[in-house]
């Protein structure tokens, strides 16, 4: 069995990413209601970007998601 070493809440280029593992270069982001209005959507973008820089994938999934879907997110 491998070892996963999985940090929460992990700060990277100023940034706070929700879940990171460095082995598997991925980023989990938990979006609440709040990221889906203009200003949250760009933001998230642009730090997308920068994890995106890194050679990191970022996954986003929604607080809807998690609560109504735990088992297939």
């Amino acid at each position: 069995m491998r070892k996963v070493i999985l940090f929460i809440a992990m700060s990277l280029d100023g940034y706070i990413a929700d879940f990171y593992c460095s082995k598997a270069k991925l980023i989990i982001e938990i979006d609440g209601s709040q990221h889906f209005d203009d200003e949250n959507i760009e933001s998230d973008a642009q730090r997308t970007g920068q994890f995106e820089l890194r050679d990191l994938k970022v996954i986003r999934f929604t607080n809807i998601d998690i609560n109504t879907n735990f088992k297939g997110v």
